[in-house]
């Protein structure tokens, strides 16, 4: 009789662990791509934020899966991880090109859930530290010279949204976009390590990724940014690209999404838990230090956003003869 209480026991003991455990438990984000990145600096913000605001009580774990500027991450969690409630995937506005492309596969943007927009970045015209181009008129010129001897790096392939930044500004220039040379890589983190060592001249990414780098101690030089004004912090002496001439902004958000069929309950714990931490002073700081600036939207109005910001994406992407997702 003993042994069948202290087995009953047991069980309930289980049952109650088990529905204890929540989305706010052993908690994971995903980069897509390698370390080094805006989706890494995603990451680390969220992990920073959730475990110093106390919103969870074990460090939230980070983990890379590289492949497609996030397509192979998009489709393990839709595939193969879809109610994860306690995982997170960041995204960025670069994203949602790939996704208004069709560059995901056979998945389009109403294949997840998307939870909150954590903050916006911008554009940036990154070169090496010893490069001879000093302002971004300098860049053009020696693009309009000989456009064979400039080679532009980018985390993604034509289409992606580090592409997208360089042709706006050859666009902008009164350059054809398709004669610019272009070198793929998988993520910021490689494309600046190889502006670095030689390989490209010049690196369309983010400002924030760019602060990051040059405070880690890498040797690279901002010459825009393409935003509407000048960036405060330590990139506040870089002008803008439309003071330099040239009409080009692109504003970039950042955040998280969890899988389809991660429940509503879930769902909103986690929404509650990005409203809760996005209105305090402490994130905001963590935040700044990072380079990004305020921007908070989550649950049912950033999906709304999402789905508007696609179908623009979709339209640019039409504009410049590339392949859009039906």
């Amino acid at each position: 009789m003993n042994s069948k209480l202290s087995l009953i026991s047991l069980a309930l003991c289980c049952a109650v662990a088990s529905a204890a455990a929540g989305p706010l438990d052993k908690t994971e984000c995903i980069a897509p791509a390698k370390p080094g990145g805006g989706f890494d600096l995603t990451c680390k913000l969220a992990q920073s934020a959730l475990m110093d605001g106390k919103f969870i009580s074990d460090p939230m774990r980070i983990s890379y899966m590289p492949g497609g500027i996030g397509a192979v991450a998009y489709n393990a969690i839709i595939a193969q991880r879809p109610a994860e409630a306690n995982t997170l995937v960041a995204y960025s506005g670069g994203s949602l090109l790939n996704l208004a492309q069709g560059k995901f596969g056979r998945y389009n943007e109403n294949d997840v859930r998307w939870l909150a927009a954590v903050g916006s970045d911008f554009g940036a015209v990154i070169v090496a530290q010893n490069s001879p181009f000093k302002s971004l008129k300098d860049l053009i010129a020696a693009v309009k010279s000989d456009p064979t001897k400039v080679v532009f790096g980018a985390g993604g392939t034509v289409g992606s949204q580090d592409w997208m930044k360089a042709a706006l500004t050859a666009r902008a220039a009164g350059l054809n976009p398709k004669s610019m040379r272009f070198v793929a890589f998988e993520g910021g983190g490689e494309a600046l390590t190889a502006l670095q060592g030689g390989h490209v001249q010049v690196y369309s990414g983010d400002a924030s990724e760019a602060e990051e780098q040059i405070k880690a101690g890498a040797k690279i030089r901002v010459l825009a940014v393409m935003s509407d004004k000048r960036l405060e912090g330590s990139l506040a002496s870089v002008p803008t690209a439309r003071e330099q001439g040239m009409d080009v902004e692109w504003p970039i958000i950042r955040g998280f999404y969890v899988g389809p069929k991660v429940s509503d309950a879930d769902y909103k714990v986690w929404v509650d838990t990005f409203n809760k931490m996005l209105a305090t002073p402490a994130y905001n700081k963590l935040r700044a230090e990072r380079g990004l600036f305020q921007y908070a939207k989550t649950g049912a109005e950033l999906d709304a956003y999402i789905k508007q910001r696609v179908a623009f994406y979709r339209t640019l992407a039409a504009d410049f003869g590339l392949n859009v997702a039906k």
